[in-house]
């Protein structure tokens, strides 16, 4: 039976994060060639669908990216992934096109950019929490990449920290698609609530701000 989740997701209390939708990440300067193709299927549409309807019902927007500096002092090895990516030299820096958010989506001047330098998640060693708690935020809707990795992380901070958290799953994306479905039905449907882009637009475009309808 669907659940009706108007009241989780009301503006007041709400905020859209999008994970890493950067073009170093998943876009054209992606080192990740198969989760750039998994995202560009029907996750980048759907999260450029719900930042606009975000913007227009008075859902403050979050873009949390990914940024090293030039000599890449500080950054993480202790993790193969992290390994993996430092082949490629420094990339994600500040002000470069690898870290700004990808066009589809865009980041208006009423959005939130919250980088990170270290780690997996944006909720650590960031000010996102105290950003939030200042704005009296109650729900946060995860949008993104990796439902491998950093999906999960985040998700787990932010209950961890006392949030609701909301996860259209057609508006993140992780590989492979067998295993994407597996962390869905055995471990993020148990701490999350799970819904789809469609279902998040009725209830904002319902909400939408007068004059932006």
């Amino acid at each position: 039976m669907a659940i009706d989740i108007s009241g989780l997701v009301e503006p007041a209390h709400t905020v859209l994060i999008t994970q890493e939708c950067q073009q170093g990440i998943i876009g054209n300067q992606s080192l990740l060639p198969a989760m750039a193709e998994a995202a560009g299927k029907e996750m980048i549409p759907n999260i450029a669908r719900l930042a606009t309807a975000a913007r227009r019902a008075g859902v403050r927007v979050f873009h949390c990216i990914a940024i090293q500096r030039l000599d890449g002092y500080g950054r993480n090895t202790n993790a193969r992934l992290f390994q993996a990516t430092k082949k490629s030299g420094p990339r994600m820096l500040p002000g470069s096109e690898a870290v700004q958010v990808l066009p589809q989506i865009g980041a208006a001047e009423s959005d939130v950019v919250i980088s990170r330098m270290h780690g997996l998640s944006p909720f650590h060693g960031t000010e996102l929490d105290s950003i939030l708690r200042n704005a009296r935020v109650r729900t946060l809707v995860v949008t993104g990449v990796s439902v491998n990795v950093a999906i999960m992380n985040l998700t787990f901070d932010a209950v961890n920290a006392a949030y609701q958290v909301v996860i259209p799953r057609d508006a993140v994306a992780g590989v492979p698609r067998e295993y994407v479905d597996a962390v869905f039905a055995n471990t993020l449907g148990a701490v999350a609530t799970l819904t789809t882009t469609t279902e998040l637009l009725a209830c904002w475009e319902a909400a939408a701000l007068p004059g932006e309808r």
